[in-house]
């Protein structure tokens, strides 16, 4: 197993984009999809502005209009949009813009595999753990980025069971819903990489 990728979502203010760069992460997320962590495309621009060309900018979304699209590719211009997997036949993308489809345990079989997924628990940024037997089996045949549930104390467990591409972090990080603590990104991301160095020793 190669390094971990590590991606830090729900991003709403400077600090925590500083605290994920000096971790250097390997991305975060700006939620553009209903929820506490929802920023506009204008405060998300500014927000990734330090970040830009040091680590993937990702517009997070979930069933978004093709009007919502427009606005966040022309705005916010992210490396790579997140969404639902079964939002992308909707969904006319520029054929030069990473998407990083989310899989949730009931469309594993309904979709064909990607290369790279998102799995994800049933409703992103609840805090629910999704299934990590599946999330294994699913890692065999693609890359998985594994969410859902995940927090410093129990990421280690997760590499170690579900020997994932890579860990996806959003509420777990959180001082309070919507505002994140450095101390736990730092001890999340610490966590995480330790446990993946275990796998390859």
């Amino acid at each position: 197993m190669s390094a971990l990728y590590v991606k830090i979502c729900g991003m709403t203010t400077e600090a925590a984009v500083n605290t994920a760069l000096a971790c250097e992460v390997d991305a975060i997320g700006f939620v553009f999809a209903d929820s506490v962590r929802k920023v506009t495309t204008q405060r998300a621009k500014e927000l990734a502005a330090p970040a830009r060309r040091r680590l993937a900018c990702v517009a997070v979304t979930r069933h978004p209009t093709r009007e919502q699209v427009e606005e966040i590719l022309r705005d916010f211009q992210p490396d790579i949009l997140q969404t639902d997997i079964e939002d992308l036949d909707s969904l006319e993308l520029p054929k030069t813009l990473s998407v990083l489809p989310v899989m949730r345990p009931r469309s594993i079989s309904a979709c064909a595999l990607p290369g790279r997924v998102l799995f994800e628990g049933p409703m992103s940024g609840t805090g629910q753990t999704t299934d990590w037997e599946v999330a294994a089996d699913l890692a065999r045949g693609c890359q998985v980025i594994l969410a859902g549930g995940l927090n410093p104390l129990n990421v280690g467990i997760a590499v170690r069971q579900v020997r994932p591409f890579g860990v996806d972090v959003s509420s777990g990080v959180e001082e309070q819903p919507g505002l994140k603590s450095a101390d736990k990104i730092e001890k999340f991301v610490t966590a995480a990489r330790m446990a993946a160095l275990e796998l390859n020793t």
